[in-house]
């Protein structure tokens, strides 16, 4: 059975608790302390399971999952009168599945999970929900619904109540239990979105995106209600450039860290002459930007899901840039290159390098957080070299290598 620690553990918390009124003083992006706080007036509870300090990013919370899920024939969103469990029992298949010992999803088809934590969050904050770095880079598809409300990953302002998770793995099977974390909860107060002026003056104080050692010129960047990200192709025929999904592949268990090879589920992607690829439609892969992207501490970002204009193409499930990514004070570390998750819609497309493929949006923090990505934390994708997930051993870009000898799996510390 579940193993997950029981209890409130607000005790756990309470040193970081910050007083109500600085809670409330700024708009923006909450920052981890403000998120200790949110736990301690039970904006975010978690019934009889713990919410551990190690939950608590610098901007965001892991949210985990529950005790079982239900199949579901297709995807849905509840209207503004109907509960999502009303919705559910005419779409779900009849039993539900137990995910204390942990199951495995089936690809392409919808699950919906009733998540550990739930919110009561006050008027005048709002939460959004994005999949964690790694469940993008495994292909699996997830989005947060709540009650009454007919948008995915958004929570609005004054919303109480449960919170599910739709998942749906697409290249591989997955294995997941209870207590498992996919995906992570931001709450802002008022307008914290930084307008094109507003990236651009960040820029020139805290560089926002580096090529190779040298930060971009404004001239250089691309920016339009957000900031362009282009991929990296450079190199050789023999250079890998990206990974490719294969199909039919085991099921691949997310709670195991550094336990497989990747040429078991991936084929390597190396580069035409002149530096482009051919996407075959509706295939998964994974390539690098090519800028260095750095996130300064009073800042955070999100990768925009699809962008019509950068072409016939899904670029990234969305995700949270935490303040303090590809950060470094002393400034020896010039950016961490972004993890950029590509499917072609329909027709083959081609992608050359530095084609302009995806963008963040940047939001102003409310207040500086108390922890940074990386440093105590070991963030996992900190001044990464590889796209794969940290359910793979390192393969760095650019150097295509056999595989590792076998190694003892490690089990990801989920609680």
């Amino acid at each position: 059975m579940s193993n997950l620690p029981h209890a409130t553990g607000a005790d756990e918390l309470t040193e970081s608790r910050v007083p109500v009124g600085d809670a409330e003083s700024m708009a923006g992006v909450l920052p981890s302390q403000d998120l200790f706080h949110a736990i301690a007036e039970e904006w975010i509870t978690s019934g009889d399971y713990r919410i551990r300090p190690e939950a608590i990013q610098p901007a965001s919370l892991d949210l985990r999952l529950g005790e079982f899920a239900w199949p579901l024939r297709c995807s849905f969103l509840p209207d503004s009168t109907s509960s999502v469990e009303a919705k559910v029992k005419d779409l779900a298949f009849e039993k539900t599945i137990d995910l204390r010992d942990g199951a495995i999803l089936e690809r392409d088809r919808p699950y919906l999970v009733p998540l550990i934590e739930e919110v009561a969050l006050p008027l005048g904050i709002k939460g959004k929900a994005n999949p964690k770095s790694s469940t993008g880079r495994l292909d699996v598809f997830t989005r947060v619904i709540s009650d009454r409300h007919h948008r995915f990953d958004e929570i609005q302002d004054g919303y109480q109540g449960r919170l599910y998770l739709e998942i749906v793995p697409r290249s591989f099977a997955i294995k997941v239990s209870t207590g498992l974390s996919l995906n992570q909860l931001r709450l802002s107060r008022g307008d914290a979105r930084m307008s094109d002026d507003d990236i651009r003056g960040l820029q020139s104080e805290f560089p926002l995106l580096y090529q190779d050692a040298h930060a971009l010129r404004d001239s250089e960047l691309a920016v339009s209600d957000g900031l362009f990200l282009s991929v990296d192709l450079d190199g050789h025929d023999d250079k890998l450039v990206g990974f490719r999904a294969k199909k039919n592949s085991l099921p691949i268990d997310m709670g195991r860290i550094r336990a497989y090879r990747w040429t078991d589920f991936w084929d390597a992607v190396y580069p035409e002459k002149g530096g482009r690829i051919v996407l075959e439609p509706e295939i998964f892969y994974l390539l690098l930007s090519a800028e260095g992207v750095c996130i300064p501490p009073q800042a955070a970002a999100e990768m925009l899901a699809y962008d019509p204009t950068a072409g016939e193409l899904r670029t990234h499930y969305a995700g949270f840039f935490d303040p303090g990514f590809g950060y470094d004070p002393e400034g020896e570390r010039h950016g961490s290159r972004a993890a950029l998750e590509v499917r072609a819609r329909d027709v083959s497309f081609m992608v050359e390098h530095r084609q302009p493929v995806c963008k963040l949006a940047l939001e102003g923090m409310s207040k500086t957080p108390d922890r940074l990505y990386g440093g105590d934390l070991k963030s996992n994708y900190q001044g990464q070299v590889t796209m794969l997930s940290k359910h793979f051993r390192e393969q760095e870009a650019g150097i295509y290598s056999a595989p590792a000898p076998e190694e003892p799996a490690q089990n990801e510390h989920l609680f």
